[in-house]
């Protein structure tokens, strides 16, 4: 018998394919997935011809307790691709410190990059302690080229928290946008997605985490990665004179009516025109419907096949 016509060829596996590989499937923890988020956008960026940098802060905080340690071992890499990572003395300077990557070319003389995205992380107690800095740094606004993630950990289950907590209702009251992915294979895809959005509004965006999905690992597709992003047309969202972005010398009520008036809206048009909100499964004579996200997703489908509903 020939030997090569039973045997199975396997791919060479190695322990930095997770940062390293860019297509295929890929074994990798929620943390790595994280840490995984600014390679892929500054790749995403060098594509598209931009020179770009990135710059990470924030306290960690189960379920992202060992963020920081992840983001040291992927420092080689983020160092390749003119990426900053400073875990922060607290949650509120780390916002701050993110905020002023969005001022870079204010001033006279600019900087070596176009832009720079920012990613901020933290558990929600520290959105709480946070809340005055991510509220004026949402309101005023986020670079066209540079854009802020703010990655936030939730424990519904007050799984080692004092309390249970979770941002929802905080990120509702500053204005910010948020994403849910379900699972990690989502959170590089939605991580793209929500650093674009912040480019396109000019609004912070917030991508929630929670430790069922965060302490997790499993296989990723990566080319639920490579999607192509979308900006909508003058049609679709009509932007105000001078834009959303942030700028010199802003009005407070100026601010504050952008962000109430457009900001928001934009996002809107974003998530449309990008499908983030979808249709799961149809029906040709639908009557009732069941609206979820993040987490309760897969609980949901879960409870349908058990249930015995296609």
């Amino acid at each position: 018998m020939n030997k090569k016509s039973t045997a199975l060829e396997l791919r060479d596996v190695q322990l930095t394919d997770k940062y390293e590989q860019e297509d295929g499937i890929v074994f990798m923890s929620g943390l790595q997935a994280l840490t995984r988020i600014p390679i892929v956008q500054r790749k995403r960026d060098i594509a598209a011809g931009l020179k770009t940098g990135g710059y990470i802060s924030g306290y960690r905080g189960s379920p992202l307790g060992a963020l920081d340690l992840e983001m040291m071992r992927a420092k080689k890499y983020f160092k390749d691709l003119d990426i900053k990572f400073e875990p922060g003395v607290n949650e509120d300077l780390a916002a701050t410190a993110i905020w002023g990557t969005q001022q870079i070319n204010l001033l006279p003389g600019g900087s070596d990059y176009e832009g720079v995205f920012g990613i901020w992380y933290g558990k929600s107690p520290g959105v709480d302690r946070s809340g005055d800095v991510m509220r004026h740094a949402n309101a005023y606004g986020t670079a066209p080229k540079g854009g802020v993630l703010a990655i936030v950990g939730d424990d519904h289950a007050c799984k080692s928290s004092t309390l249970p907590c979770q941002s929802d209702h905080a990120l509702y009251a500053m204005m910010i946008p948020q994403l849910y992915p379900s699972s990690i294979r989502e959170f590089v895809q939605y991580g793209t997605l929500g650093i674009e959005m912040s480019r396109y509004s000019g609004c912070w965006t917030a991508l929630k985490v929670t430790s069922e999905n965060v302490e997790t690992s499993g296989t990723v597709d990566l080319s639920f990665e490579n999607q192509k992003i979308l900006i909508p047309n003058a049609e679709e969202f009509e932007m105000p004179p001078g834009g959303l972005h942030i700028r010199m010398n802003d009005k407070p009520r100026d601010v504050d009516w952008r962000l109430q008036n457009y900001k928001l809206f934009a996002c809107h048009a974003f998530a449309r025109k990008n499908n983030i909100d979808r249709v799961m499964i149809d029906s040709p004579k639908p009557r009732f419907g069941i609206i979820t996200s993040g987490k309760s997703y897969g609980d949901v489908r879960q409870a349908l096949v058990e249930l015995g509903i296609t």
